[in-house]
């Protein structure tokens, strides 16, 4: 027995007793009819009075109704059940996304695949299945395949531009640093053209055409801006074209860009001092010239110890010395010489092996391919454990330079997500605008992933994105249509002490103070 309202065509509203028996329900008194809401209240109450002057008076009558009205209701509740979604990382990557300010693009299939990336990275069809499956969003495979090849260079730019200003507003309206680094994209085929070629590859599928990526990010890791090249470009010359293409753009000012070594040579840094940018690139001291080496080699090997070269008339040589560097260098040379020694054990070399790069150099191949190792380059090598350069034109002292050239590391992160939680690769699709719309889907993906990852850090929620968002995929979303009224109503269920552990996240009033 329980009280309802019941809304009638004229727009009035019955408030009236009812019971249910035998999967029936049956009207027992309308206790009043009105369209004042401070009324309706008043029926209604009077209506529980009803009940209970009516069933009150006997106990256990009354004890037995409430549980069968309970039970009543319940089932009532579950035969309209409209809905059970699994929704929980996209409640917390919608305000994400929303918070980077992607939402200023009045585009529903982005924010689709981003947080389809981001949840259960797969092929576009199985984008399809899970949107479906999961969040009860339905978005046809062609049109998927129809925004990929419309997703142009106007829209990329957008992207680029909310990222670098939301990037520059967290960090206080000054960028600063900016890290470049390039890495290499393989495609599952054997086919070629202007874009997709075989090249030096970083994953190891020197067999498979490929295409390079530049990316630039700021300090702690936040994506600004990249870049796609031929396969086969050479990633020292991707550097000049990002920067300058970057600088102009973002009209950036008073800001050190930071390289790996791999990316130094006299163009690079001519170019770099021609336009006045400040830079910190990773020096190759073992191709220095005699008297530099000499220099180098004679330098007292104190634990944390600075020295400095003036190499060019606008640069200097930064040399750091490390133990824990000389005893990781120590390691891993000792590694590659025993592998060394068990794929040349026999004395002799393949045509497979020929080729390879890494501690080969420690080998002597004479005219009939027999091998030896060379104790003597092994021990040259040695002389150099723990010794770091860098190539600066900044002001800035030695142990400065080292730690903001460290600082590279969050490029090296960023490839490893977009590559390993976001599947960046390898690539699936074979025409140069869905690759490009591809790669922007990823960049925006690990730009939310980027800012979910501050913002736990922030609200003191010690746990990394990649957790939140597994606990948050069994966290369930229950719809139920209300037949009477037609009303929907929502209710997310955070039951575990998993859930509990992310709840703030699911709380409006969480996203406000951000």
């Amino acid at each position: 027995m329980f009280v309802r309202k019941k809304k009638n065509r004229s727009g009035t509203t019955s408030v009236v007793v009812v019971d249910k028996s035998g999967g029936r329900y049956r009207e027992l008194k309308t206790i009043g009819v009105s369209s004042d809401e401070k009324e309706i209240a008043v029926f209604y109450q009077e209506g529980k009075k009803w009940i209970d002057l009516h069933c009150g008076n006997r106990d256990m009558f009354s004890e037995a109704a409430r549980v069968r009205e309970e039970k009543q209701v319940t089932a009532y509740l579950l035969d309209n059940v409209e809905n059970i979604l699994l929704n929980g990382p996209r409640l917390i990557l919608d305000e994400v996304f929303k918070l980077v300010g992607f939402d200023a693009i009045d585009d529903d299939i982005l924010r689709h695949l981003v947080i389809a990336r981001l949840c259960q990275p797969s092929s576009k069809a199985g984008t399809v299945d899970y949107l479906k499956s999961y969040f009860d969003t339905d978005v046809e495979l062609h049109k998927i395949y129809r925004y990929l090849d419309r997703l142009d260079n106007t829209l990329q730019e957008q992207i680029q531009q909310i990222s670098v200003e939301h990037t520059r507003r967290i960090l206080g309206g000054h960028i600063g640093l900016v890290f470049y680094d390039v890495t290499t994209l393989y495609f599952e085929t054997d086919n070629s053209d202007e874009l997709r070629e075989r090249g030096f590859s970083k994953d190891g599928k020197h067999a498979q055409p490929q295409v390079v990526l530049g990316l630039l990010v700021s300090r702690d890791g936040y994506p600004l801006a990249y870049s796609i090249f031929n396969g086969a470009q050479y990633e020292g010359r991707t550097m000049i074209p990002i920067v300058e293409d970057f600088v102009k753009r973002f009209n950036l000012k008073d800001f050190v860009v930071v390289a790996d070594s791999g990316l130094m040579n006299k163009t690079n840094i001519a170019l770099l001092e021609s336009e006045n940018y400040k830079y910190i690139i990773g020096a190759r001291i073992k191709n220095e010239g005699a008297e530099i080496k000499q220099w180098l080699l004679s330098l007292e090997k104190q634990d944390g110890s600075f020295y400095e070269l003036g190499k060019l008339p606008k640069s200097r040589l930064i040399v750091s010395y490390s133990e824990k560097r000389a005893g990781k260098d120590k390691y891993n040379r000792a590694k590659g010489v025993k592998r060394l020694r068990e794929s040349y054990k026999s004395g002799k070399i393949t045509k497979n092996n020929i080729n390879k790069r890494g501690y080969n150099k420690f080998l002597e191949i004479s005219d009939n391919v027999q091998v030896i190792i060379n104790q003597e380059k092994i021990k040259e090598d040695e002389k150099w454990d723990g010794l770091k350069g860098y190539l600066t034109n900044t002001n800035l002292p030695g142990e400065e330079v080292y730690a903001q050239y460290n600082g590279l590391w969050v490029v090296e992160r960023a490839y490893r997500i977009t590559k390993g939680t976001i599947e960046l690769r390898p690539m699936f699709h074979f025409t140069p605008k869905r690759i490009e719309a591809h790669v922007c889907i990823c960049f925006v993906a690990y730009k939310v992933y980027k800012e979910l990852e501050r913002i736990l850090k922030l609200s003191g929620v010690n746990l990394s994105v990649d957790k939140v968002l597994n606990i948050a995929k069994t966290v369930t979303t229950i719809k139920i249509r209300l037949p009477e009224s037609g009303e929907t109503l929502t209710k997310t269920m955070l039951l575990t002490a998993k859930h509990k552990s992310i709840e703030p996240l699911f709380s409006k009033s969480f996203w406000e103070s951000f």
